[in-house]
């Protein structure tokens, strides 16, 4: 990868972030609990599509059906762990609406514009598709390291 490649904004197999906060605070929808805020059209289209897959994603759980973000935070959260079923269901319903709000309301860079892949401006991940699944991969040094230090404080805040 050369130091000096450009991305399109508008190129639709790269994702590319901020870091920053939300304005809402969440206990129940990863995408919330990330510092990574979106910067462009496509991201914010992505970010949104992945939000319904998870929530199309249902779960049996105490004689009810669940979406995929209530199944996760029930595993993984311990205070979530504690509040009544009825409880979770209704405040990932808040959450998702909440952080579609903040979406909608993000200042984004304007798609015709370009930017260096090695910037420590941006954090930017490159798309690609395998089956059904797109991972993100990160595309520079920068990204790299946010991604690992990332990866390693929720490991730490599960354990």
């Amino acid at each position: 990868m050369s130091s000096d490649e450009i991305i399109n904004i508008d190129d639709i197999n790269y994702a590319v972030y901020k870091i920053g906060d939300w304005k809402n605070n969440y206990e129940i929808n990863q995408i919330g609990i990330s510092s990574e805020i979106p910067v462009t059209n496509n991201t914010v289209h992505h970010v949104k599509l992945s939000m319904e897959e998870i929530r199309m994603s249902t779960f049996e759980i105490s004689d009810k059906s669940v979406n995929g973000f209530v199944a996760i935070a029930l595993q993984l959260n311990p205070k979530v762990q504690e509040m009544e079923l009825d409880d979770v269901i209704a405040l990932e319903e808040k959450e998702y609406n909440d952080i579609l709000k903040e979406l909608d309301d993000l200042v984004l860079l304007d798609d015709d514009g370009t930017l260096y892949l090695e910037t420590e401006d941006y954090l930017i991940y490159k798309l690609e598709k395998d089956c059904h699944v797109t991972n993100s991969i990160p595309a520079n040094k920068f990204t790299k390291r946010f991604y690992l230090d990332e990866m390693k404080r929720i490991e730490d805040a599960l354990s």
